[in-house]
C-alpha cells in the first residue's frame, strides 16, 4: 500500500523545508497531499507562493501515515491552530509518524506529543521544546517522531522521512539519484 503523507502549509512557511520533503517523497512514490492552513494559495517566508492541493479543514478527518510540518515564521500560525493541534495529537495517540523541521518541532512540544523524547530544532527555538531532550544532530528519530534543525538540513530530513515510510534502500536510491552522499 502506498504511504500517504500530509504536509501542512501556513503563510510564512520555510519553502526549502516544505518543498524538499514533498519532492523527495514523491520521487519515492509516496502520496503527498499539501494542505493550506487558511488558503490554498500559501506564501512562504521568502515570498514564494505555492498552490496547496486542498485546505486543511477539508482533510482534517482523514488518516495519514505521516504528518509533516515545515518551519519558518508560519510556525506561529500552526501552534495557534486548534485544527493542527487536534491532528497532531490524534496522529501521536494513534501511533502514526510525525515529522517537523526548524521551528515546527515546537508545535509538537506545545501539543504534548514530544514529551521527553530526543529531538532537535532550530537553535533559537530550543527554549520552546518543553521536556524534550535536545540533541544537536541534523535529524533525530525517536519513537515515531522525526525532527530536524532547519533549511540546511532539509535534504537529510526528507531522506530520513522517506526511509521511515518506504525503507532505507529506496531512500538511498533516491539520494544517489539526486547526487546526495549516502
Amino acid at each position: 500500500m502506498t504511504p500517504k503523507v500530509l504536509v501542512i502549509l501556513a503563510d510564512g512557511f520555510e519553502e526549502i523545508e516544505a518543498v524538499t520533503p514533498i519532492d523527495i517523497l514523491r520521487r519515492c512514490g509516496v502520496e503527498v497531499i499539501t494542505a493550506g492552513l487558511e488558503n490554498t494559495r500559501v506564501t512562504g517566508s521568502h515570498e514564494i507562493t505555492v498552490e496547496a492541493d486542498t485546505l486543511l479543514k477539508d482533510v482534517a478527518g482523514e488518516t495519514f501515515d505521516l504528518i509533516l510540518l515545515p518551519g519558518g515564521p508560519g510556525t506561529k500560525r500552526l501552534r495557534e491552530s486548534a485544527v493542527v493541534a487536534e491532528i497532531v495529537r490524534t496522529q501521536a495517540r494513534e501511533g502514526r509518524l510525525l515529522a517537523a523541521i526548524c521551528a515546527a518541532p515546537t508545535v509538537l512540544a506545545a501539543n504534548g506529543v514530544l514529551g521527553t523524547r530526543r529531538a532537535t530544532c532550530f537553535p533559537a527555538c530550543e527554549g520552546d521544546m518543553g521536556e524534550a531532550r535536545i540533541v544537536h544532530e541534523d535529524v533525530v528519530i525517536d519513537n515515531g517522531i522525526i525532527t530536524s534543525r532547519g533549511a540546511g538540513t532539509a535534504l537529510p530530513f526528507a531522506l530520513a522521512v522517506a526511509g521511515e515510510l518506504v525503507g532505507e534502500q529506496l531512500a538511498a536510491e533516491i539520494a544517489r539519484a539526486v547526487v546526495y552522499k549516502v
